[in-house]
C-alpha cells in the first residue's frame, strides 16, 4: 500500500466509514467495478485493487487530500469522547455500559447479519450512541450464510439461496486472549457448545457477535449460527438461547460489566434467566434474584403481530431448559409460569414477550400507537399478584440520518443548514432553515436522484432477466424501464400479508389507466422479501412481480431483487413519493418513511405506526380514514379507493404543476414540510437520547 493511502487500511476496519462524509466514495472510487462485484466491502477491495491503480491514485493529489481528510476526521471522532453528558438517573459510563442485545443488527451491507427494520433499526441505535458518545456495547450473532439471497423463478415464484459469508475479509476480528479465542461454553442438546466472539468496530461502538462454527463443535451446532431467521422452531430456540444466555456469559468473558441490559425484541430474553441463574448461585432466592434482574433490564418490543412474537411448546423448554430451572430452585410448573401471560394456564405456551416483560424494570413500544396497543395485548400479564408490572410506554423510533441521506442531499444541507447538520439533527430550529434552500435548486438536485434510480433499476433488472433466462426481448427491454421524468412511487419492505402488498392491485384495470394517463403518468417501484416458509407472500410477490408481463404496464413498474441495504438507501433516495399501506395496528413503527422524508421524499401512507404522529396534513397524505384504531379486511377496498383517489386527483397534479421554470412549487413546498417536521423528530439522536433519559435511567 502505497504511503499516501495507508490511512485506509484501519479506515476499513471500523465501519464508521459508512456513514461519514466521502467515506462510501472514497472506497468505491479505488475501483468502482470491484466495489460492486465485492458487494462493498473495503476490506476486501483494498487486497484486490491492482498495485498500479494504488499507484496512480497515491500520485493523484486530490485523491490523496480526500484520503488524509477522512482519516483526520476518523481520529479526531475516536478520541473525541467527552461530549456524553448523561441525564440524571443514566448509570451508563466508559466502565459500565449499556449492554445492547438484538438478533439482526443492520450496520451496512457489507456485514449481512440482518432481515430487515429490526435490523436497521438496531444498527442505527448503535451509530447514534456512537456519534453521541454514550457508552454502549452490541450483542448478537454472527450468522455463517446471514439472510437468505433472493431470485426468481420465470413464473414469478420467489426462490431462496445462501453462500456463505467470507469472514475473513469482513470488517471484524476475532477476540483474543493470551493467544486464543475467546470463548463461552453452554449446555444444548445435552452436548456442550462452544462459541468464539467476533468484533465489529462501530465507530466508537464494540458489537460482539457469538459465533459457534468451529472445528470442536458437533456438525449440527456449527450450523446453530448458520441462517438468520432459518431453520425450524428449534432451531430458533437453540438461537436465543445462544444470543440471551450465551450473551450474558460473553459479557463476563469479557469483562464487561453492563450498567443495564437492553432487549431489543424478545429474541434474547432467556438473558434475564442467566442473570437469575447467576444470583440465585450467589445465595439469593429465585424471588429475590429476579428483583434485581429487573433492575437491571429493560425491554423494547417491536411488534403486535402475532407471528413476531416468540413462543415455545413445553416439551422444548423441557428439552432445553430442565436443567436450568433446578439451578433456579424452581419447579416446572413455576417456570414455565414465568413465560406465560397466565402463569397457570398449563395449556399456553412459553412465550418470550411475557418473560421479557416480568423480567424488565421498564418496557418499550415503538411508537406512540404501538405503546397502548402492546398495553392492551398483554394486559393478561396483570393477574393477581403482578400489578407491579411495568406499564407498557413508547419510545418512538427514528433513523441515522448521516446512514440515509443521500451524499448530494447531504452536501445541500451543510451549504444551507450549516457544517455542523448532522450533530444537531434532533434540533428543529435547524431544520426550520430548510426554507432558505432555493425551490429549483432543492428540486434539481432530488431530480438528479431519481435519474440515477431509473438508471439503477434498469442495470439490475437487465442482470436479474439474464440470469433466469428470459427471452431476449425481455432482457433488451430493460433498457427502457421506467421514465426518469415521471412521477415515481415506491413500495418497498418485507413482504407479508398485512402490510397490504397486493391493495395496490384490487383494482387492475383503474391502476392502469392512473399509470398511463399521457398529462400525468404514474410509475411504480417496488422492492421485497417474504420469508422462505410464507407461502401466502410469496403469492402476493409472484403478483407484483408479474406487473411486467401486463403489456399496458410495460415501462411503467419495475421490481428490484434481493432487497438490501444499499438499495433501500437508494429508493429512500430516489422515489417521489413513499407509499404505506399496512392493516392497522399492525405497524408499530416503520422507519423506511423516515429515512424517505430526510431525502424529501414526501410519505403517502395509512395512519399507522410512527405516521400518526408525523403527519400534520401538510407533509403528506393519509390513505383511508382510519385513526389508527383496527382495520377489518373489509375495509382494504375503501383504503384501496382513497389511495387511488389520492393519486389520480391530489399527487399526480400537484407533481405535473410546474411553473414557467420547470419547478413544481406546490409540490417543494410539501417536499420541506416533510423535511421540515419530519427530520428534528424522528431520528436516533433524538431516540437515543430518549432511551438514555427514560428507559437507562431511574434504576428503582
Amino acid at each position: 500500500m502505497p504511503a499516501r493511502l495507508r490511512g485506509l487500511v484501519p479506515l476499513a476496519k471500523n465501519l464508521w466509514w459508512s456513514w461519514a462524509p466521502d467515506g462510501r466514495e472514497l472506497f468505491r472510487d479505488l475501483d468502482p467495478d470491484a466495489w460492486e462485484r465485492l458487494g462493498h466491502n473495503p476490506r476486501r477491495l483494498l487486497m484486490e485493487v491492482p498495485e498500479p491503480r494504488l499507484a496512480q491514485l497515491a500520485a493523484d493529489p486530490i485523491y490523496s487530500e480526500r484520503v488524509a481528510r477522512l482519516v483526520r476526521a476518523f481520529d479526531e471522532y475516536i478520541e473525541n469522547r467527552a461530549r456524553w453528558t448523561p441525564p440524571p438517573g443514566c448509570e451508563a459510563t466508559a466502565d459500565r455500559p449499556v449492554a445492547y442485545f438484538s438478533a439482526e443488527f443492520g450496520i451496512h451491507e457489507s456485514l449481512p447479519v440482518y432481515s430487515g427494520g429490526l435490523g436497521m433499526l438496531a444498527g442505527d441505535h448503535l451509530k447514534s450512541a456512537s456519534d453521541l458518545g454514550l457508552p454502549m456495547v452490541g450483542v448478537g450473532l454472527l450468522y455463517r450464510q446471514g439472510y437468505f439471497q433472493q431470485r426468481f423463478d420465470r413464473q414469478g415464484w420467489q426462490q431462496e439461496f445462501y453462500t456463505d459469508l467470507d469472514v475473513a475479509h469482513l470488517p471484524l476480528e476475532l477476540v483474543m486472549r493470551d493467544g486464543s479465542p475467546v470463548t463461552v461454553k453452554l449446555g444444548i442438546r445435552k452436548r456442550t457448545v462452544t462459541a468464539q466472539v467476533w468484533l465489529a468496530r462501530v465507530g466508537r461502538v464494540p458489537l460482539y457477535l457469538l459465533d459457534t462454527n468451529r472445528d470442536d463443535n458437533d456438525d449440527l451446532d456449527r450450523w446453530i449460527t448458520g441462517h438468520l431467521y432459518g431453520g425450524d422452531h428449534d432451531t430458533r430456540i437453540v438461537q436465543e438461547v445462544l444470543l440471551g444466555i450465551g450473551g450474558v456469559r460473553m459479557l463476563r468473558a469479557l469483562e464487561i460489566v453492563p450498567s443495564v441490559y437492553h432487549m431489543n425484541e424478545g429474541h434474547s430474553a432467556f438473558a434475564t434467566l442467566e442473570l437469575a441463574r447467576e444470583a440465585v448461585s450467589s445465595g439469593l432466592t429465585f424471588e429475590e434474584a429476579a428483583r434485581e434482574v429487573r433492575c437491571a433490564c429493560v425491554f423494547t418490543t417491536h411488534t403486535p403481530v402475532p407471528a413476531g412474537n416468540d413462543n415455545f411448546t413445553e416439551a422444548q423448554m423441557t428439552a432445553y431448559f430442565e436443567p436450568y430451572w433446578k439451578a433456579l430452585g424452581l419447579d416446572k410448573p413455576t417456570f414455565l409460569g414465568i413465560g406465560r401471560r397466565k402463569p397457570e394456564d398449563p395449556m399456553e405456551s412459553f412465550g418470550m414477550t411475557p418473560l421479557a416483560i416480568r423480567m424488565s424494570r421498564k418496557v418499550n413500544g415503538v411508537s406512540r400507537r404501538h405503546g397502548q396497543v402492546c398495553q392492551e395485548m398483554w394486559g393478561p400479564l396483570l393477574t393477581a399478584g403482578e400489578e407491579s408490572l411495568p406499564k407498557i410506554t413508547h419510545v418512538t423510533n427514528g433513523i441515522h440520518h448521516p446512514t440515509w441521506v443521500a451524499p448530494v442531499v447531504r452536501e445541500l444541507y451543510a451549504r444551507h443548514l450549516g457544517p455542523d447538520w448532522e450533530s444537531r439533527a434532533d434540533d428543529p430550529e435547524m431544520w426550520r432553515k430548510i426554507d432558505r434552500i432555493p425551490d429549483a435548486e432543492l428540486w434539481d438536485t432530488h431530480c438528479r436522484l431519481r435519474r440515477y434510480l431509473v438508471a439503477l433499476v434498469r442495470q439490475r433488472s437487465r442482470k436479474a432477466r439474464l440470469e433466469i433466462g428470459e427471452p431476449a426481448e425481455h432482457v433488451a427491454a430493460a433498457a427502457t424501464l421506467l421514465d426518469p421524468e415521471v412521477l415515481t412511487i415506491g413500495f418497498a419492505r418485507r413482504v407479508a400479508t398485512y402490510k397490504r402488498w397486493d391493495l395496490l392491485l384490487s383494482d387492475p384495470e383503474r391502476i392502469i389507466s392512473i399509470c398511463n394517463r399521457a398529462d400525468r403518468p404514474v410509475q411504480f417501484v417496488f422492492a421485497g422479501k417474504a420469508h422462505p416458509r410464507d407461502n401466502e407472500a410469496k403469492r402476493i410477490l409472484q403478483q407484483i412481480f408479474s406487473l411486467k408481463y401486463e403489456p399496458r404496464m410495460i415501462g411503467r413498474a419495475a421490481f428490484l431483487v434481493n432487497y438490501d441495504q444499499y438499495l433501500g438507501r437508494k429508493l429512500v433516495q430516489g422515489t417521489d413519493v413513499w407509499l404505506n399501506m399496512p392493516r392497522p395496528p399492525q405497524e408499530a413503527s416503520g422507519t423506511s418513511g423516515q429515512k424517505a422524508a430526510l431525502n424529501g421524499v414526501v410519505n403517502c401512507s395509512v395512519l399507522d405506526g410512527w405516521w400518526i404522529e408525523g403527519h400534520d396534513g401538510k407533509n403528506g397524505w393519509t390513505v383511508g380514514s382510519s385513526d389508527g384504531e383496527r382495520t377489518t379486511e373489509e375495509e382494504d377496498a375503501m383504503d384501496a379507493r382513497s389511495l387511488y383517489d389520492l393519486i389520480e386527483h391530489e399527487i399526480a397534479p400537484l407533481f405535473y404543476e410546474r411553473d414557467e421554470n420547470g419547478v413544481p412549487r406546490g409540490w417543494v413546498a410539501r417536499m420541506k414540510a416533510s423535511i421540515r417536521t419530519i427530520a428534528p423528530v424522528f431520528n436516533t439522536h433524538r431516540m437515543v437520547r430518549e432511551y438514555a433519559a427514560r428507559m437507562y435511567g431511574d434504576r428503582p
